[in-house]
């Protein structure tokens, strides 16, 4: 299982990450529409992601960063510190970034790989239905998932629902318009990886 953050660690996350993308936007010189425009976000939802009032998802993020054209991890890399060029990595328990969104808590692994082709995630689940989502999750992109435990349920705006219980997987094109929810008694507990 996921480390539970308690509600100030997840509030200063995204206030950490809120400050990074507005830093990175000023860096260029560009106002939160220019933004708005170049990642594909509302200007509304910008600012609420930068003042820290609302958390943003993976898709959000993906958006950003490929508008304000750095990696994902420039976005999460929130502690200043230079992210090594290797490509060799090994996560221990507990290593990673955190973030958690109303849907699902991420834990973002490797973020010290700069420049990555993918981003190997570990998710809980915790979404119940669909309707827990304000919008379908579509962004460039491709996804294989591995359930962990629980039974994890892929929805989709072209396909029937697909339930898939621990040690099943899937691999799709993220532009299809998925979300996740849980169908067990506790959240689903996933290993995925984005790539680009």
């Amino acid at each position: 299982m996921l480390v539970q953050s308690s509600p100030e660690d997840d509030t200063s996350l995204d206030q950490m990450v809120g400050s990074r993308i507005k830093e990175l936007r000023t860096e260029k010189g560009w106002s939160l529409m220019e933004t708005s425009q170049e990642a594909g976000v509302s200007a509304s939802a910008l600012s609420r992601i930068e003042r820290g009032e609302l958390s943003p998802t993976l898709g959000s993020l993906s958006k950003i960063a490929r508008g304000l054209g750095v990696d994902l991890t420039a976005l999460l890399n929130t502690s200043g510190q230079e992210i090594a060029r290797f490509r060799r990595a090994i996560a221990r328990e507990g290593d990673g970034v955190l973030q958690k969104t109303g849907t699902c808590i991420n834990l973002f692994l490797m973020d010290e790989i700069r420049s990555k082709k993918m981003q190997p995630i570990r998710t809980q689940v915790t979404a119940r239905s669909p309707a827990d989502y304000r919008e379908w999750e579509n962004y460039e992109g491709e996804v294989f998932v591995f359930v962990l435990s629980g039974t994890l349920v892929l929805s989709s705006d072209l396909y029937e629902d697909v339930h898939l219980k621990a040690c099943e997987s899937t691999y799709y094109d993220v532009s299809l318009g998925v979300k996740w929810y849980s169908a067990s008694r506790k959240p689903a507990d996933v290993l995925w990886v984005y790539a680009r």
